[in-house]
């Protein structure tokens, strides 16, 4: 599958987060030829798990699936911006890439905030992607939930 076609499919379970009530935000994780090794969207409020966020699920299904808690060649895509526990997984788990689509000055942590990956404490460094093509549709489905959460 092409990066956006990966990236579709992030957006699909985002949307199926927001109508669980969760914040919308999917992600997949895909191996070096382009098949899904996982595919999930939020499920805090369902599990009662704030480490719940879609990267922390996907990266949890992909490392299972290959028996290999380092997915190294695997690409992450993120509808939104990872926040610093998500950047640590994905540095954690060795991805090779990761792609988002829609930024998160307040609690991302890729090009925001902490910056994660340009930490020296950072062992894993992943290519960055900003998925401008999709930020338009992402960002467009989180102000919606939110918007319809304040009345």
């Amino acid at each position: 599958m092409t990066d956006a076609e990966l990236m579709a499919i992030a957006l699909i379970e985002a949307r199926l987060a927001g109508e669980r009530g969760e914040v919308p935000v999917g992600a997949v994780v895909a191996n070096e030829a382009g098949d899904v090794l996982a595919r999930d969207g939020n499920r805090i409020l369902e599990r009662r798990d704030p480490t719940a966020h879609a990267e922390m699920l996907v990266l949890r299904q992909a490392a299972a699936r290959t028996a290999n808690e380092r997915l190294v060649g695997a690409s992450l895509f993120v509808t939104l911006e990872p926040c610093a526990m998500c950047s640590g997984a994905a540095s954690l788990a060795r991805v090779a890439r990761v792609i988002f689509a829609a930024r998160d000055p307040k609690g991302g942590a890729v090009l925001h905030g902490p910056r994660y990956f340009e930490q020296p404490t950072c062992h894993h460094r992943p290519v960055i992607l900003h998925a401008a093509a999709f930020e338009v549709e992402a960002g467009a489905m989180l102000r919606a939930f939110f918007r319809d959460r304040r009345g």
